[in-house]
């Protein structure tokens, strides 16, 4: 069978056509504020803002976190994002006194819009779309850039001046007050925090991971020492194609994430899960960053409850689906866990509910899923109980 990461670079490359914003070699506008930090090649790799040809207020277009409450549609998303121009400069990711990283520092640290003049050295083109990171526009290397003063976001600034603070204590203290997911995230990837001499560019991929990990490791320290909840309970959510849900289990925490593909470029149904138990999973989970996406996530609301639970994820995505970064299942659970959770008192009524609600008979997931499968069987369910036809 292939794999996930085979799977979704075919579905990338099949959005490949979506048409960007046409800009020339010159151009002003407003970088939300943007940046994006390059992986090839590292660690002499490629880094530079991202702008739109807009003016004024572009927050909107590098904000996940307000899409779906705003109820954006999937158009309306990769329209934000494909009018954001990509621009690239070669950077050495631990040499970062030079004026043009400093720039994207400011850019990072700024609290509103930063308006942006750059002069590229061919006209951008193409498109990017990613499992791992939103998309953009057209892309070019740099040959000037200017940014205007911008006022800094004061919770960032504290952690970029703070040289003594390790970088992992900063990401956490910023989740605690507040400061966006991605904000936090895009001042990571451009060394603004951590001690003095240790702070280096971190790809942009790489600290959208790194970020939801280290977040997830602590809200899960502070979650084994609550209580567990007394009843089974399920959040759902469905968006941007997707479908969503978290069943919490009254148990010490385990963490199971299971996704499926359905007929979205022709007649696949492909499912991929993974899991831990008590302790953190060793190694990069095959999955990909949304693994991690999802942890965190679901660890933001147990700790938000003071409560613990075991968690099983089933997520399916369905056809008009397309890949947009991992900030689609961070968000769409975080919406899920929103959602006042219908309780139950054993999984086969859970597994039914269920039923009616995906596209996907449960029994694939129960075959999948190593924890859901296990629960079953703990409650003598059987797979022809939740075993339908597909739709």
């Amino acid at each position: 069978m292939i794999g996930k990461g085979a799977y979704l670079r075919q579905l990338t490359a099949a959005t490949m056509h979506m048409k960007s914003v046409e800009v020339g070699k010159e151009m002003e506008g407003s970088s939300p504020p943007s940046v994006f930090v390059g992986s090839w090649n590292y660690p002499d790799i490629y880094a530079g803002p991202m702008i739109t040809p807009a003016h004024g207020d572009t927050a909107i277009m590098d904000t996940p976190e307000s899409w779906l409450p705003a109820q954006k549609t999937q158009e309306e998303i990769i329209g934000y994002r494909l009018n954001l121009v990509r621009g690239k400069h070669r950077v050495n990711t631990g040499e970062l006194d030079n004026r043009f990283i400093e720039k994207l520092q400011e850019i990072t640290l700024s609290k509103t819009s930063v308006e942006s003049e750059v002069s590229f050295s061919s006209t951008p083109t193409g498109t990017t779309f990613s499992e791992d990171h939103a998309p953009y526009g057209p892309s070019a290397p740099i040959e000037r850039f200017e940014i205007d003063a911008g006022k800094w976001d004061p919770s960032l600034e504290k952690a970029f001046y703070d040289t003594d603070l390790r970088a992992a204590d900063a990401v956490t203290d910023l989740h605690k007050n507040d400061v966006p997911f991605s904000s936090i995230q895009k001042a990571f990837s451009v060394g603004t925090m951590g001690l003095d001499r240790g702070r280096h560019l971190v790809p942009t991929r790489w600290s959208i991971t790194a970020c939801d990990t280290i977040i997830g490791d602590k809200l899960l320290a502070e979650v084994k020492k609550c209580s567990v909840i007394d009843t089974i309970r399920v959040h759902e959510f469905s968006s941007l194609h997707n479908n969503y849900a978290i069943i919490l289990l009254p148990t010490g925490w385990q963490y199971e994430w299971t996704e499926a593909f359905l007929h979205i470029l022709g007649d696949e149904e492909l499912v991929f899960s993974d899991y831990e138990v008590r302790k953190k999973k060793k190694g990069y989970s095959h999955l990909g960053g949304c693994y991690y996406s999802c942890k965190m996530a679901v660890l933001e609301a147990l700790s938000r409850e003071q409560k613990q639970a075991g968690a099983i994820i089933v997520r399916e995505a369905l056809k008009g689906y397309v890949p947009m970064g991992v900030f689609n299942v961070r968000e769409n659970v975080r919406s899920a866990m929103h959602q006042p959770g219908l309780e139950f008192e054993d999984i086969r009524q859970v597994l039914a509910h269920l039923s009616g609600k995906f596209t996907l008979p449960m029994q694939r997931f129960i075959e999948e899923g190593e924890l859901l499968r296990q629960a079953t069987r703990q409650r003598q369910c059987t797979l022809m109980d939740f075993s339908r036809p597909a739709a």
